[in-house]
């Protein structure tokens, strides 16, 4: 491994990327991710892609284009390509309102008028989770609802799905370093929370408990199909709906809602909107929407 992270960190020669070259790769992006690239992230899809050069030990992105697009880059360096030109931000307990309203609102109405929980498993989907701070914080605020009604026989399960291997990687091992839990309430930092028997480290890892309660899969939303056959109960799709175009939202969005079930919930982040989209959805607090029927909403429309 050393010696490939060398390579991977080396200085390269690589000429400036041309704007045919940039034209190449940004549509390819769009096409493979639903990712729009503007001309003025041309640098940055520039020093990302970069690392690859670097790893291969190319010269030119002329070069990296030609290797890419052929057979066998499709089929070895699409999925590393894919890793360095999307974004991996997430946090323990973002957006922390969204998880209170989950275990106020949203879980006890699942649970009692569906029986999502007692009655069957109650399914969440982190769709892109990133590095796993947000399955993981799920898994904590459900496993403490849990342990508060424990005559309700609650039950869960939490698929987090990503498009990068690398950072599905990271969530699969569950160290973080330890500043990074810093949002969560100290109860959960203390109850949750392994540290390193190394203190210097400044390491922590997820307790085996939720470890097991998160399955991780990789996923991309261009997918034409996901590949889900439970129907969930609560989507959080956070933060990720602000990389792409409002028609690719919209399609996304309307595909989200085949998987989950009537009445069920959505979280997005509090900088995305559905406003003006014709999806079956309807909010019923800020950046959180229950799914309704296309006939329901626009009845709801006209009240």
């Amino acid at each position: 491994m050393e010696a490939i992270s060398d390579i991977c960190n080396s200085a390269t020669n690589a000429a400036e990327m041309s704007a045919r070259e940039f034209y190449r790769f940004s549509e390819f992006i769009y096409s493979q991710c639903g990712i729009k690239i503007s001309g003025a992230k041309k640098i940055m899809l520039e020093s990302r892609l970069r690392r690859r050069l670097r790893c291969l030990d190319m010269k030119s992105y002329a070069e990296y284009g030609n290797y890419l697009f052929s057979s066998k880059g499709m089929q070895d360096e699409l999925v590393h390509m894919i890793d360095v030109v999307t974004t991996n931000k997430t946090d323990f307990y973002r957006e922390p309102e969204h998880f209170d309203y989950l275990v106020r609102y949203a879980v006890p109405e699942l649970a009692q008028s569906f029986g999502a929980g007692p009655g069957k498993p109650l399914m969440a989907w982190s769709a892109g989770c990133s590095t796993g701070e947000e399955p993981y914080t799920l898994a904590m605020v459900m496993n403490e609802f849990a342990e508060r009604y424990t005559d309700m026989k609650f039950r869960y399960s939490i698929l987090a799905t990503d498009i990068s291997t690398r950072a599905l990687d990271k969530a699969l091992f569950a160290i973080y370093d330890r500043d990074s839990a810093e949002p969560l309430p100290a109860n959960l930092k203390d109850k949750y929370l392994m540290k390193s028997k190394d203190r210097s480290r400044g390491l922590v890892r997820i307790v085996p408990v939720l470890r097991q309660l998160v399955k991780f899969k990789r996923l991309n939303f261009m997918d034409a199909d996901f590949g889900i056959r439970e129907p969930m109960d609560i989507i959080f799709c956070r933060n990720v709906l602000i990389y792409f175009d409002r028609q690719t939202q919209e399609k996304l969005i309307n595909k989200f809602s085949r998987y989950l079930v009537p009445n069920g919930y959505m979280f997005i982040g509090h900088s995305e909107s559905m406003n003006g989209m014709n999806v079956p959805f309807v909010a019923v607090a800020p950046a959180i929407y229950r799914r309704i029927s296309i006939e329901n909403r626009q009845e709801l429309e006209r009240i």
